[in-house]
């Protein structure tokens, strides 16, 4: 990021930062980073998308609608307190730790053999918990999709200095360690993103 993007990034994440809804419901993503979402939906054509971290579910319905327009594909969304009241035919809430063996579990028996499937990890932000998000679930990214980290711009880079360790520095031992991710940087054509350098492109 440049300076003025910096300076933009720290101001959009001040305490409150703002909240963008989709169809009534709260998406706490960025809606710059919800349309490069939906580009790559529409390239990739996943026939599964997986979100850890569901919150009021404004994205998962988000990914689900962009699902049934493209006709095809179904989003898994996980979190340890699954949203009341919100249906949609192409998504499944599971509840539990996105970390958790019976999680993972319960995913690998529900995706089976489908492909493309995709990756969006937003739920706890500790660079430990990322970590491990990192290894349990770049295993379901198909060559050719997308593992995304979210929220790579706290604890410094630019926004959220005190945050501590997080994604950010999670996503770069991960990336040190695979020859199979790579950062796709022409997902930050907006300039501003919240998941810099986080857009992981499976190439192998």
């Amino acid at each position: 990021m440049d300076e003025t993007t910096q300076a933009f990034c720290r101001r959009y994440l001040q305490s409150p930062p703002p909240r963008a809804y989709w169809r009534g419901h709260f998406a706490g993503k960025c809606p710059l980073d919800l349309w490069i979402y939906q580009e790559i939906i529409g390239e990739i054509q996943p026939e599964v998308i997986i979100e850890c971290g569901t919150n009021e579910g404004g994205s998962a319905l988000f990914f689900a609608d962009v699902c049934e327009l493209l006709g095809k594909g179904h989003v898994y969304s996980v979190d340890v307190v699954p949203p009341p009241g919100l249906a949609h035919p192409r998504l499944t809430f599971l509840q539990g730790s996105s970390t958790d063996s019976v999680i993972i579990g319960r995913l690998q028996a529900m995706i089976g053999s489908q492909a493309p499937v995709m990756v969006s990890l937003d739920s706890l932000h500790h660079k430990a918990h990322v970590a491990r998000e990192l290894a349990l679930y770049s295993r379901f990214v198909t060559v050719g999709s997308y593992l995304v980290v979210e929220d790579t711009c706290i604890n410094g880079h630019p926004a959220m200095p005190d945050f501590g360790p997080g994604p950010f520095e999670a996503l770069r031992e991960f990336v040190h360690s695979t020859e199979c991710f790579r950062t796709d940087l022409s997902r930050e054509k907006f300039l501003y993103t919240q998941n810099p350098f986080g857009w992981l492109k499976r190439v192998k």
